[in-house]
């Protein structure tokens, strides 16, 4: 499990099998479960030079969430 040094998502879980993607953010908490996550999402979030941005960008509001 990932743990980052954003100021916005704090770590990130995901679960290839059922593409479930967790995420933990800094003032929320978490776990919030993003669902249908491709592996390329996950490992784009991962490598981004700012989590936060590639969250807005590519997660929020393009998953069901839970």
């Amino acid at each position: 499990m990932p743990y980052f040094t954003s100021t916005a998502i704090r770590q990130a879980e995901y679960n290839p099998g059922t593409q479930v993607l967790s995420i933990w953010f800094t003032q929320s908490g978490g776990p919030y479960e993003y669902f249908g996550v491709p592996q390329h999402i996950f490992d784009g979030l991962c490598n981004a030079s700012s989590q936060g941005t590639y969250f807005n960008l590519y997660i929020r509001d393009q998953y069901s969430v839970r």
